[in-house]
């Protein structure tokens, strides 16, 4: 099992910036690919961002590409994003994810790979 929980959330004007962080306990953090996922109201979980366990490998959805940085520390067992130049279309609740793997340059875009998630935090962004 992992543990994670999410933190960093809340509401900014368009333009400006937030750190989401998620701390993670219990099993091995660093055999897990991870990834950034959000819900907006009405809309089905979609993919933002993705690493490997070793952190080499990282993955964005178009939407995010160049705004929005994940990264991780495998010694503190914390993922983190830094998201810039947010937009009302962000707005949504931000959910981490664990997904176990051997392969230290995995990672995936797919919810259903992953087995562990947060209970998420709020974004909001006024425009």
């Amino acid at each position: 099992q992992v543990q994670l929980v999410e933190s960093g959330g809340g509401l900014v004007r368009a333009g400006n910036s937030l750190r989401l962080s998620c701390a993670a306990s219990g099993r091995t953090f660093s055999r897990h690919a991870m990834g950034w996922f959000r819900q907006a109201p009405g809309k089905e979980r979609e993919f933002v961002a993705a690493i490997s366990w070793s952190g080499g490998v990282t993955y964005y959805a178009d939407s995010v590409k160049d705004r929005f940085t994940i990264s991780r520390d495998n010694a503190k067992n914390t993922l983190d994003l830094q998201m810039n130049s947010l937009k009302p279309e962000d707005t949504a609740v931000y959910y981490c994810a664990a997904a176990p793997t051997v392969n230290p340059r995995y990672y995936s875009s797919n919810l259903r790979t992953y087995d562990y998630w947060g209970q998420g935090t709020q974004v909001t962004v006024s425009s």
